[in-house]
């Protein structure tokens, strides 16, 4: 409406006004998000897991053990792969079966064959410095967490939470790490097991009677229930030996690892004790 001499300045279209109202407009758009603007990308999925052919003969070994275990045809068609009599020879009967003449000392040699496989699994699956590592950081840690416990003091308590947490997943790997040697144990164990038996099953009486202590014994005469002589024999034969194998492979790795950082290696003090095998 054009402005008149007569008309009063109040009644006048406020300019001013307009002019910051389109400011703010404007304003506002900038401020908006542009239609323009390409979407975020979601987020990568991790790559599969590689296939590593180790654990595949783990869990293959972890599950032909657990199979022989409860199907006895399964055991036995195993077994006689290896060789139970003259009759049936195979590779390992050959070896140390001595045509089922001398029970005693293949039960000793199919013992030793299990505990050097077994320990040699075991170290290999065993990483000797983060386990004693984590051994060493859980004692210490055990300590700090009971102080803190004895304050009463909630914040001391909380401050340890992460420390806690990175603890527990190393000792989880060091235990995971260890069931890999588990596996050719639990294999190994319930085959050489049930190939001493079904070995001394097929002699004849006279073979399977030795002299123990100057008296005969019948290794297939049950001590304790179902339990046979030859059994328990043969668990004399595995135990202090597995002890012994794994105590020597673990020294010997230390020690080489020792030499490859140049770290000095301590020597065993007369009377102190050993370490966890």
């Amino acid at each position: 409406m054009p402005l008149s001499e007569d008309t009063p300045l109040s009644s006048a279209p406020d300019v001013e006004a307009d002019t910051e109202e389109e400011t703010e407009a404007e304003s506002a758009a900038e401020r908006a998000p542009s239609t323009d603007t390409p979407a975020p990308r979601p987020a990568a999925r991790p790559p599969p897991p590689t296939f590593k052919f180790s654990t595949f003969v783990l869990v293959f070994l972890g599950m032909l053990g657990l199979w022989m275990l409860i199907d006895a045809s399964a055991r036995n068609s195993i077994i006689s792969l290896l060789g139970t009599s003259p009759t049936n020879s195979g590779p390992l009967y050959v070896a140390i079966g001595f045509g089922s003449q001398h029970i005693l000392v293949t039960m000793a040699l199919a013992g030793a064959i299990e505990m050097v496989i077994t320990a040699l699994a075991y170290n290999w699956a065993t990483d000797w410095v983060k386990a004693a590592t984590v051994q060493k950081w859980s004692s210490a840690f055990r300590k700090v967490q009971m102080e803190a416990i004895r304050s009463g003091k909630k914040d001391r308590t909380a401050a340890l939470k992460p420390h806690q947490d990175r603890l527990t997943r190393l000792s989880s790997e060091v235990s995971i790490a260890q069931f890999k040697g588990m596996a050719i144990t639990w294999f190994l164990l319930i085959l050489i097991y049930s190939w001493v038996g079904v070995v001394i099953g097929d002699a004849t009486v006279a073979q399977q009677t030795v002299f123990l202590g100057g008296t005969s014994v019948n290794l297939m005469q049950t001590i304790i229930g179902p339990i046979p002589v030859w059994f328990v024999i043969f668990s004399l034969y595995t135990v202090p030996l597995s002890l012994i194998f794994r105590r020597l492979l673990k020294h010997y790795w230390l020690q080489r690892y020792a030499e490859r950082k140049g770290l000095p290696i301590a020597r065993p003090t007369p009377g102190a004790t050993g370490g966890s095998s």
